[in-house]
């Protein structure tokens, strides 16, 4: 069994020195300060949305965005109604929106929606802005994208926050991975010059990265990452606006859950089966955004699915030469304990920081301090669920039907009673 402590010992070691860049990005986004911004010039901008049966958020997303202090005629907002079978096409035209409906049952997926919408719309912007349709954004949103996008950026995402954060477990899990991802990953690789990442929702791209793209023809099950991954590898440099807000709704159901990130896991894959070479490329020319684009789609599944593997075997092996598997369980939980104290520290340093941007009461933020590495803990199984089911795409049910306003007057609200 010496052997298997050996081997869980390895694989802990590579897992920290993979990612130890990342707890440098802690201090860098606490104490350097960002470049102040250019002087803002004004762009036209086209808002796409791409929406299967939504009918239920959909409208408070446009509303968001017809309150945007952003002048209304310099962008439009397109919705494409994909193979839906209740009234978001209805809903979304009343509330203002220009409607496209699709319906291929063999094209499946928000990419294919997204190249319908962009060959569906009549002229050219400046630049193409993407939420998905149970979003709904701050006012400011637009007037601050456009900071960052007249400063050069020319692929941009945002600060994703989350409207139904104190729901549950689930839904806590999912926001603080995401505010981390804001605060702690994109901010401070904007801050060292590296790249920063694409998130699914929540981002703009340039006229100029579409052309040069040959349109939008990315398809792959998380098609964000796939776009990101293209995007670095061809030279291009994505920035990061913080004031740039937007919330999200999380899943609250466990099986949704697991279903979804089996299939960000299995788009991962096919990512870097795709751009893996490419990306390796670029580390050893000494790209860091390579690098760090690399590290994200690749090691932690990997890792996770050879420790279980090795762990299971040897517990097989223990259980066949009558010794117990006891000596196995200890090694695996030793490296568990240390990944659920890294993932502890994570989330505590990102509840601290981010604690008034959290739209929660004070019970559901300290509590999800301590269910965050049991929600992490779960992408262990999905991971190696990802190898052996076949990838597919499903949707996400979003009932959570709340305008801005009325978010960020809970929020308020409970501020004053606290």
């Amino acid at each position: 069994m010496e052997v298997i402590q050996f081997i869980n010992c390895v694989i802990l070691l590579l897992f920290f020195s993979f990612y130890a860049y990342q707890f440098a990005y802690i201090p860098i986004s606490l104490f350097r300060k960002p470049k102040p911004q250019a002087d803002a010039r004004p762009h036209r901008y086209a808002v796409l949305i791409a929406a299967r049966n939504e009918e239920h958020v959909i409208g408070n997303l446009i509303d968001s965005l017809k309150e945007q202090t952003y002048p209304a005629e310099l962008f439009s907002v397109y919705v494409a109604a994909d193979n839906c079978t209740d009234r978001t096409a209805e809903v979304a035209e009343a509330h203002g929106a220009v409607v496209y409906e699709r319906f291929d049952r063999k094209l499946v997926g928000k990419g294919y929606a997204l190249r319908f919408l962009l060959e569906k719309i009549p002229e050219s912007y400046d630049a193409y802005i993407v939420f998905d349709a149970d979003n709904i954004v701050d006012k400011n949103y637009i007037s601050e994208i456009n900071k960052t996008f007249s400063s050069s950026f020319e692929i941009i995402t945002g600060y994703r926050n989350s409207k139904n954060y104190g729901d549950n477990w689930i839904s806590a899990g999912y926001g603080l991975w995401f505010l981390r991802e804001a605060r702690y990953l994109n901010c401070p690789r904007s801050l060292v010059g590296s790249s920063c990442g694409v998130s699914g929702t929540g981002f703009l791209f340039s006229d100029r990265v579409l052309k040069k793209c040959g349109g939008w023809n990315f398809f792959l099950l998380t098609e964000d990452i796939e776009f990101a991954a293209h995007s670095i590898v061809s030279g291009e440099k994505i920035g990061y606006c913080p004031t740039a807000v937007f919330y999200d709704e999380q899943p609250t159901s466990f099986r949704q859950s697991v279903r979804q990130r089996m299939r960000w896991v299995q788009g991962y894959l096919q990512v870097l089966r795709k751009y893996g070479t490419a990306l390796l490329r670029g580390c050893f020319r000494g790209d860091f955004s390579c690098f760090d684009m690399l590290m994200n789609i690749a090691p932690a599944a990997l890792l996770s699915w050879i420790s279980i593997v090795v762990n299971l075997a040897a517990a097989g092996v223990s259980l066949r030469n009558g010794t117990g598997p006891l000596t196995v369980l200890l090694s695996a939980g030793q490296n568990l304990l240390g990944l659920c104290l890294t993932v502890f520290l994570l989330g505590l340093i990102t509840t601290i920081t981010e604690w008034k941007h959290i739209e929660c009461g004070t019970g559901r933020k300290i509590l999800s301090i301590f269910t965050f590495p049991v929600f992490m803990l779960t992408y262990i199984p999905i991971s190696v669920a990802a190898f052996l089911c076949k990838p597919g795409w499903k949707p996400i049910v979003h009932s959570r039907a709340v305008s801005i306003r009325e978010l960020q007057c809970e929020s308020a609200a409970e501020r004053r009673f606290l």
